[in-house]
């Protein structure tokens, strides 16, 4: 859980780098809250709920998402490769699950070696 409020108070901070464990875990809670949404949402024969939620972690999710790519060395633009279906979805996948550069980059340093980091 705490990532997930880790992300969510790095609301739209697109500079930096992201840790693995940081990214992974902000989606799964996400996954999480929008399931649990949907089947209020069934339940109550509306869609507000899961659009709402949607829309309130869609600067979060970019974010976090371009902190990811920084870890690996890449542009944050690199999300838009998810436009392509599968291909791009893979891609982004492989990355994502990539474990980060271990010496500074243009976007700071590792975040597994900075000072108080979970």
């Amino acid at each position: 859980m705490q990532w997930y409020l880790k992300v969510l108070q790095q609301y739209v901070d697109f500079n930096g780098r992201a840790r693995r464990t940081e990214f992974w875990m902000f989606t799964l809670f996400s996954a999480i809250i929008s399931i649990v949404l949907a089947v209020v949402d069934y339940l109550l024969n509306t869609s507000i709920l899961g659009m709402i939620y949607s829309l309130a972690v869609l600067l979060p999710t970019l974010a976090v998402g371009a902190r990811r790519l920084h870890d690996i060395g890449r542009s944050g633009w690199w999300q838009l490769i998810g436009i392509i279906p599968i291909i791009g979805w893979i891609i982004l996948i492989v990355w994502d699950a990539t474990d980060g550069h271990p010496q500074p980059n243009q976007w700071g340093a590792n975040p597994k070696t900075l000072a108080g980091a979970y």
